[in-house]
């Protein structure tokens, strides 16, 4: 049978909880990239995460065993920083509100990078900084209050971690946002930037994303018009895919799921069917019969969402229950 990846020119992926957890690959990534490198896909890497050079994400993919090179990484540093290069007229005072990456991002793209308002500044980049010095968010605040652009490389809630999840990009900027009067331009996902450059730089006409988050991954992979793959590796699991309004293509435990069959999921009225698994929903509630094994779990999800309707309230009676039968992540 075809694999899942034979449906697309190319793939897409996250990397935060996708290809790696902090320092470690998530469990069959690197088999995973291998097998689809030898199979001609195009891949390409995408990050929200602005903190590291391009240069550093190629170096730790390469350390964890994952071919990978310059001309394979997007990272929403570089996106950012065009879209202010758009705004903005060449050499203007940039304040980067972010690490050395983001400072070289924006010297690449012609402007000139500053970490005061000691002079006035035209704009202000911020991306995630993970020793951000508080006197920064300040001095953003006078410039912004002051009339310059400001963009955003990205807005994640939080950032998961081998050890767990943690605060990301988008808990700083809203502590900026709360002295503001106005939201940022922003570069990465789920607002479309990002996602248009890598398509672009992969000459792709059908790729396929694969991310972990629904708020970023699969909502930017729907702004762009496309499919998705949620893997469970990540941050998101089983109530995040039921409530989401933009709801993945396909689901899997983790990016092997693009080297197996897709899953077919079969509709019948109040009920579905995948695998050996079923689900039927009726007045009294839903009702889950699920086969043997992980693989079997993750069929009943797949049939709960042909199911339920995009955006399902998951404390609905019934619903939740259902849910909390299923062996998954959260």
């Amino acid at each position: 049978m075809s694999a899942l990846i034979d449906a697309y020119d190319a793939a897409l992926f996250d990397l935060d909880g996708v290809v790696y957890l902090g320092p470690v690959a998530v469990p069959g990534a690197v088999e995973g990239l291998a097998s689809l490198r030898e199979r001609g896909t195009r891949i390409g890497f995408v990050t929200n995460n602005a903190a590291r050079a391009p240069q550093v994400v190629v170096d730790h993919l390469n350390e964890l065993g994952i071919r990978a090179g310059l001309e394979d990484v997007v990272v929403s540093s570089q996106a950012g920083a065009r879209l202010l290069a758009e705004r903005v007229p060449a050499e203007s005072r940039v304040l980067v509100v972010g690490t050395e990456a983001l400072i070289e991002e924006v010297r690449r793209v012609g402007l000139t990078p500053v970490s005061s308002v000691e002079e006035p500044v035209a704009a202000v980049i911020q991306g995630y900084h993970p020793h951000l010095p508080w006197e920064l968010i300040n001095q953003a605040a006078y410039a912004i209050q002051a009339g310059a652009v400001w963009v955003a490389t990205n807005l994640d809630s939080t950032r998961p971690t081998d050890l767990g999840l943690v605060p990301g990009a988008g808990a700083q900027i809203g502590a900026l946002r709360n002295a503001v009067s106005v939201d940022p331009l922003v570069a990465g996902k789920p607002f479309t930037p990002l996602l248009t450059e890598t398509v672009n730089r992969l000459a792709a006409t059908h790729p396929l994303f694969v991310g972990d988050r629904i708020d970023t991954d699969i909502d930017g992979a729907a702004a762009v018009g496309m499919d998705s793959l949620l893997v469970l590796s990540g941050a998101h699991g089983k109530a995040d895919a039921i409530a989401a309004v933009n709801r993945p293509t396909h689901i899997g435990w983790d990016l092997r799921a693009l080297l197996a069959p897709a899953a077919d999921v079969t509709v019948n009225g109040d009920s579905a069917t995948c695998g050996q698994s079923s689900v039927s929903r009726a007045t009294t509630g839903w009702q889950v019969s699920s086969g043997p094994g992980a693989e079997s779990q993750l069929d009943a999800l797949r049939a709960m969402l042909a199911l339920a309707e995009p955006g399902s309230d998951v404390e609905e009676p019934g619903l939740a229950e259902a849910l909390a039968v299923l062996d998954l992540v959260p």
